[in-house]
């Protein structure tokens, strides 16, 4: 059954060839997109919606998440607005309840969580495995992860865990664990700094995920400057996540390669750094995606508007790089085309603003502007319009 969606004031489709469209249409039919283009040239369609005047962009693709967890750690994040320091060490708290918690609890959390973001325009997200850190709980953590995100990442290589010798845990990621995980997922991940893994460590991590045909990402740079960003663009990874204190190098590095650089607001708020700087990367021609990098301990949210709104206000980003960033930026941090754009073809993922166009995500900071959401072609919340 095909579907129009007609009464679109902004269209953002973040197709070359469409651009921003004005008195704009849509068509749907299963899970695909079938048209897209001026309202005057709609094709027939079984269905009509008519979103009156509302602006309709793709769907948010949050590339960075951690929601296979269990437990809370407020007492952390009070701590740290009271002063204390971020430090890497805090996911031993959740490895600890992870472990101990069902796979009926963890997918249940899941579950929540992915709903919650797709309620607030979230329609693709990743999410990783690391809070099992040992072979059995890295397993089960991506096959509950398998089983709800659109994309796993194998995160092994998230902290040394207590009491484990570093070099013979590095021995077990890239040994049993990846073999028992790789089939379960496409990714694999290192968090490369201080408090985790070395250079020399992360680059053994990587290069045993690539020869079991593996794509790359990198954790890096967000404690300081350090081998993160130098290490994934010279294995060539889809992208570095955090970015926090780059060198010009860096931003050169970057630039010159096709590995994204996945900026992370909302957790550089949360564990009060600097945030990344977004307009040099920009400037120097990098590629830049936005992730809510939703987790317990450092940033605990699934709202990538926060993170558009931030990037906005905080980061000197245009509206319209911080909406691509967070949609089409994304999708290429995941080695995508049919996510983060609207165009025949893709997949039909979008969302219905409360507004009459993007600008209103920063123009209107804090205020929930999501009316309508499709993902996959399925209308999971609708607040507008009249159908017929």
């Amino acid at each position: 059954m095909a579907v129009l969606i007609t009464g679109i004031g902004e269209l953002t489709t973040n197709d070359p060839e469409l651009g921003k469209l004005r008195d704009a249409a849509v068509v749907i039919e299963g899970e695909e997109i079938a048209w897209a283009g001026a309202a005057a040239d709609v094709p027939d369609a079984d269905e009509r919606i008519d979103v009156e005047g509302r602006a309709v962009l793709p769907g948010w693709v949050d590339s960075h998440t951690h929601l296979v967890f269990a437990g809370d750690r407020t007492a952390e994040f009070e701590a740290r607005m009271a002063g204390k320091a971020y430090s890497a060490g805090g996911i031993a708290v959740t490895v600890e309840a992870t472990r101990s918690a069902s796979d009926e609890q963890l997918t249940a959390n899941l579950r929540r969580h992915v709903d919650e973001a797709a309620k607030q325009g979230t329609t693709c997200l990743e999410t990783k495995t690391g809070y099992g850190l040992n072979v059995e709980d890295e397993v089960r953590s991506a096959r509950i992860a398998a089983g709800v995100a659109d994309e796993v990442t194998f995160l092994g290589a998230h902290l040394v865990p207590p009491g484990a010798d570093a070099e013979s845990y590095v021995d077990l990621v890239c040994g049993d664990m990846l073999d028992a995980v790789a089939p379960l997922v496409r990714w694999a991940d290192v968090f490369c700094e201080t408090g985790a893994f070395d250079e020399a460590q992360s680059g053994r991590v990587l290069k045993a995920a690539r020869e079991r045909g593996l794509g790359l990402r990198v954790h890096g740079n967000q404690l300081g400057e350090g081998p993160g960003v130098r290490l994934a663009v010279e294995l060539g990874a889809a992208s570095v996540d955090h970015c926090t204190y780059l060198s010009e190098a860096d931003v050169e590095a970057l630039a010159a390669s096709d590995t994204v650089a996945t900026l992370l607001p909302a957790c550089d708020l949360s564990t009060r750094q600097p945030l990344a700087p977004a307009r040099r990367l920009l400037d120097a021609g990098a590629t830049v995606a936005l992730a809510s990098n939703a987790n317990p301990g450092s940033s605990y949210t699934t709202s990538m508007a926060f993170c558009v709104t931030t990037a906005v206000l905080q980061m000197q980003m245009t509206v319209d790089e911080a909406v691509w960033s967070a949609t089409a930026g994304g999708a290429r941090a995941l080695r995508r085309d049919d996510v983060g754009v609207i165009r025949a073809g893709a997949r039909a993922d979008l969302q219905v603003l409360e507004a009459p166009s993007v600008t209103h995500l920063a123009y209107r900071p804090g205020v929930p502007l999501t009316a309508g959401v499709w993902r996959r072609g399925e209308l999971l919340t609708r607040g507008f319009g009249s159908k017929r």
